[in-house]
């Protein structure tokens, strides 16, 4: 009678060693909901860009929520150095007769995006990609005053300057300009977890491109950085 008494006890402990780990193997997978990066860039210009600056550095900030496992949405700024190459100041220098003339440039974007991501315990790969506020500026080292008939060439335009009829506008005084429009951008990148914590490292290469006031702005910016 006693064993009798026991089996169905015996059965109840089993049947819980059973299910309790299928149940937490059921429960969803905590995200943390909160997302954050911050690196920094080797930026390369591309096309009509790459004429007229050099390869530049930066720094990227983002924040975001993540929707779950494999879906976040990040709101991101980035600004980058645009430092001219001699092709974006030779016809000015020539023009005014003043090898000393120099320059500079800076890109700030700000951009809402949306990252896909797949990831494993270290190791992890994801897309990104999103638009927003473009803004670049150009500056010059002086004011600079054209003349007449001064033929236009792309690197006035860089520098904000206007031209009609292959000319560029006589009387035109400038020495700093700027354009803020809106534009998107496009990359993957590649993520190596810290063991036993939240924070990673990652890689990410993305294109921008903005439709900018006088000449177009394509960028490669390629990250280095943190994320948490």
């Amino acid at each position: 009678m006693r064993n009798r008494r026991e089996q169905p006890g015996t059965v109840l402990m089993l049947l819980l060693l059973c299910v309790v780990p299928l149940r937490a193997q059921n429960e969803p997978e905590q995200v943390d909901r909160l997302n954050s990066n911050a690196g920094f860039t080797v930026s390369a210009p591309l096309s009509e860009t790459a004429t007229y600056t050099k390869v530049g550095w930066g720094l990227v900030y983002g924040a975001g929520y993540n929707i779950s496992k494999h879906h976040s949405l990040i709101g991101e700024v980035m600004w980058n150095s645009l430092g001219p190459r001699d092709a974006a100041l030779a016809p000015i220098r020539a023009a005014l007769q003043d090898s000393s003339i120099h320059g500079h440039g800076n890109l700030v974007t700000l951009s809402g995006n949306y990252r896909l991501q797949f990831e494993r315990r270290v190791f992890g790969t994801y897309f990104i990609g999103g638009g927003g506020l473009y803004y670049r500026d150009t500056s010059l080292s002086r004011l600079v005053t054209v003349g007449s008939s001064v033929t236009c060439t792309p690197a006035w335009l860089w520098w904000g300057f206007s031209c009609s009829s292959g000319s560029v506008t006589a009387n035109q005084t400038l020495r700093s300009a700027s354009s803020t429009v809106f534009g998107g951008n496009a990359g993957v990148g590649f993520t190596i977890r810290i063991p036993d914590s939240r924070y990673s490292f990652y890689v990410e290469s993305r294109y921008h491109y903005a439709p900018t006031k006088g000449m177009p702005t394509r960028l490669l910016p390629v990250a280095v950085g943190v994320r948490f």
